[in-house]
């Protein structure tokens, strides 16, 4: 919006429409929560002396629900688990959620939110999570590599793309 003279202003940016109508998109992070949580440490304490490196084998996925017409809840699930030839040194299961309001978002564009832009602003807190549940079974913090979890949600639309695009018309 701009005034008489054609400037934007903070104040009529933040107006909204008339009688209180607010059309402009709008999101926010409502709530972040752990939804479950499982720590292992089923060698300790013979655990704590390896013999070789672990491997450690990290997966992620993300879960969107919705709860109402302008609220979703996004549920990241991390596993992180570290093996040696001695067995399983550590595994954590992670589900965290937040709920994420939306109003005014174009479907495309809250699909692209909900599964891009928000998993990026809840890993730093998952993260946290993580380390310090790794660090209290005994073991030093692992602290999780960031994701580009924008560029993995442009991957997977493509490959979606790429893979209904060879499929024949008339097959579901």
């Amino acid at each position: 919006m701009a005034d008489e003279e054609g400037n934007v202003t903070s104040e009529n940016l933040s107006a909204g429409g008339a009688n209180g109508a607010d059309t402009g998109p709008q999101i926010g992070m409502l709530n972040q929560y752990i939804k479950d949580m499982s720590v292992e440490n089923p060698n300790a304490p013979h655990g704590f002396n390896w013999t070789s490196q672990p491997q450690v084998d990290v997966q992620v996925n993300i879960q969107v629900n919705g709860i109402n017409e302008e609220v979703s809840e996004v549920i990241m699930t991390l596993s992180v688990k570290a093996a040696t030839d001695d067995g399983v040194q550590f595994n954590v299961e992670l589900d965290y959620a937040t709920l994420f309001g939306l109003r005014n978002v174009e479907p495309d564009q809250a699909h692209a939110f909900l599964f891009g832009e928000a998993p990026r602003l809840m890993f730093p807190f998952a993260r946290r999570v993580i380390a310090d549940a790794i660090r209290d079974t005994g073991f030093p913090p692992f602290v999780l590599e960031p994701i580009d979890f924008n560029q993995l949600y442009l991957q997977q639309r493509a490959q979606a793309a790429e893979l209904a695009a060879q499929q024949p018309a008339g097959e579901a």
